[in-house]
């Protein structure tokens, strides 16, 4: 099956998430935005053309007839089908129960720079992005990034001695919290060495390491959910 991702073409955003899963397995998929007509394509879709079951944003994926939205539920779907989830029944709902947790630690960071809400410039809310970004630098990421530390004490994966789509997930949270939050994340990263192994793992996988040199991978920049602010950054 060719799958067809579609997401805003010039940021990473939440549709990195699946495009980890889909290099890492060598997937047959295209990037649709990023092509000819892309974009209005993706925009009729979410309109509801040629769907009874429209997502409300991308990211969404379609494969076949099946439109399937949501970067966790995008994900808890291709898991098995791309050998990135427990054969379990109970397996497959641990990794997407943590994939979730990972979208909350998302959201989280896309507040720091608007924490007044997307309708306004970050221009408009830098006083309250400052105060919101102190609480995260000094007490929610730790928290989160605790926690993801303490899934990996029993082994070398959160769901075991196999990759799963959310080892992929938290390689790009680290990747991001490395570009968004550099001085901070240093002075976190003393107190998460398995967390920082994973991410050395999973980018020295060669799929991965092939996807990270090419033009298929995008750069951070000021438009996606990781952004740079010298000013948040303590």
């Amino acid at each position: 099956m060719r799958y067809q991702l579609y997401y805003w073409p010039s940021i990473q955003g939440r549709g990195e998430f699946v495009r980890l899963a889909l290099e890492e397995a060598a997937a047959d998929y295209v990037d649709v935005a990023r092509g000819p007509r892309g974009t209005a394509a993706m925009m009729g879709l979410l309109a509801g053309k040629g769907t009874a079951t429209p997502s409300f944003a991308p990211p969404f994926l379609v494969a076949g007839r099946q439109v399937i939205g949501q970067t966790a539920n995008i994900l808890l779907f291709l898991g098995s089908r791309l050998g990135l989830a427990p054969k379990t029944e109970a397996g497959r709902l641990w990794v997407h129960q943590i994939q979730l947790t990972i979208a909350d630690f998302v959201d989280e960071v896309h507040d720091t720079h608007h924490p007044l809400g997307p309708m306004r410039y970050y221009e408009e809310q830098l006083a309250p992005a400052r105060l919101r970004s102190a609480e995260f630098r000094e007490q929610r990421a730790a928290k989160y990034l605790g926690y993801f530390e303490g899934l990996l004490a029993s082994g070398g994966y959160v769901a075991g001695r196999r990759l799963s789509y959310a080892d992929l997930s938290l390689f790009q949270i680290v990747e991001g919290m490395r570009y968004a939050f550099p001085k901070a994340m240093a002075r976190l990263e003393r107190k998460l060495p398995r967390l920082v192994a994973l991410h050395d793992k999973v980018a020295a996988r060669p799929n991965i390491r092939a996807y990270l040199a090419s033009e298929r991978r995008i750069a951070f920049n000021e438009d996606g959910i990781f952004r740079h602010y010298r000013e948040l950054d303590g």
